[in-house]
């Protein structure tokens, strides 16, 4: 359907604020990120017994040295709120992928972990994650595009960062 062809938002509706082009541009996304989102989890369910979110801790924790980070720390390298990443990762510890300890020097802070078994299963889950990353998605693109999806997304990561709530992560200078 055409730009030209698709109805316009009706008077007063909040969609009536942005341009057809930024219509389209949000409709994609938001149906590209949908679905992304539902495929990997599917996949990484029925390949590894982890959920996307489960994986998400696990990447985020990597990217430290000592796999170790404060929940707080976490929950921001998310983007999820202190209490979900609180509940997953106590749900994920049952499960013998994280565990948790108090911070040596603030002892009101946790600190979470990586265990054996979260390595085990991080390492095992992402050669078919990445299979799967490719040819959902990666595949779709030459090297023009990648070039230029990644600074598009490079700059609205930069947007959200100055125009969010969240601080920026410890790892993203």
């Amino acid at each position: 359907m055409s730009t030209s062809d698709r109805p316009s938002p009706p008077e007063g509706s909040p969609y009536s604020l942005m341009s057809d082009e930024q219509i389209r541009a949000w409709y994609a996304y938001m149906k590209v990120q949908l679905r992304l989102r539902y495929e990997m989890n599917r996949q990484l369910q029925a390949d590894s017994d982890l959920s996307l979110p489960d994986y998400d801790i696990l990447v985020a924790l990597t990217s430290e040295p000592s796999g170790t980070m404060r929940i707080a720390a976490l929950a921001t390298r998310l983007g999820w709120e202190r209490s979900r990443t609180s509940h997953h990762v106590r749900r994920m510890q049952q499960r013998s992928l994280l565990e948790t300890s108090t911070g040596v020097d603030d002892r009101r802070a946790t600190d979470v972990r990586l265990t054996a078994e979260g390595w085990r299963a991080l390492h095992a889950a992402t050669p078919s994650h990445v299979e799967l990353v490719k040819s959902i998605f990666l595949d779709a693109l030459d090297e023009s595009d990648l070039e230029q999806l990644a600074g598009i997304m490079e700059r609205v990561y930069e947007q959200l960062i100055e125009h969010g709530t969240l601080p920026r992560p410890n790892d993203h200078p």
